[in-house]
Order: structure tokens, then sequence, then C-alpha cells
């Protein structure tokens, strides 16, 4: 069993959430808003300083400023599980498939300080 968790951001659909819960009991998936995650509204670098804190891969579709977020959080000495970035055009299933194979199959430290962009277009 894995031990990599997800934290959605706050653009991404909400019944993914769902959906990878129903696929996979085990896997922990947050989104933003959640009791346990960073609030609706959370500027970027605290949303960096959460998933660092707590483990998880940030699964977002903010292609403008995440990189220069990670930029500036990796320059402090901080680092992050990794991000997830989607596509603009979202293949469901894949956005469903991918998360769960990432969780089945990664190693927890194989996306550290990157920004994975996923190709969802199957």
């Amino acid at each position: 069993m894995s031990t990599i968790c997800f934290l959605l951001d706050e653009h991404v659909p909400p019944f993914i959430q769902a959906q990878l819960a129903r696929l996979e009991p085990n896997l922990r998936v947050y989104m933003i808003g959640d009791d346990l995650a960073p609030v609706r509204g959370t500027p970027d670098p605290d949303v960096l300083l959460w998933i660092e804190a707590h483990g998880c891969l940030l699964v977002t579709n903010n292609r403008a400023s995440m990189p220069g977020h990670l930029a500036d959080h990796l320059a402090l000495g901080h680092h992050v599980p990794g991000i997830i970035q989607l596509p603009r055009r979202m293949n469901i299933r894949a956005v469903l498939d991918d998360p769960w194979l990432i969780w089945a199959a990664a190693r927890p430290d194989e996306f550290q300080d990157q920004i994975v962009h996923l190709q969802l277009q199957r």
C-alpha cells in the first residue's frame, strides 16, 4: 500500500475526489476546502507549504503561476512531494486512472520538487 496522498486544488472538479475514493478506499485524497485541507482561496505559496508538511502531491490545472511559486518555494530551501498538472482538456477516465497508478506504483519521492504534466488525451 502506498503512502502517497493527493491534494486537489479548488479548480479540479469535485467529483474527481469522490470517484478516486470509490476506486480505491485506501487512497487519501483531500481537496482545497475540506476540513483537513487548506481553505478555499489559500494563496499558492501556502498550499505548497501544506503539501510539504502533509506529504501530498498537488493535483492542479494552474499553469500560469504555479511554476514561479514552486521555484520560489525551492529557493527558500523547501521541498514538495510533487505537483501533477492536468491538461486543459481532460479525459475523465485518465484523470481517475493516472493518480491511481501513481498511488499504486510510484515511489513516494519519485516526483519530489517537480511539476509533472499529465498527458491525458487517451
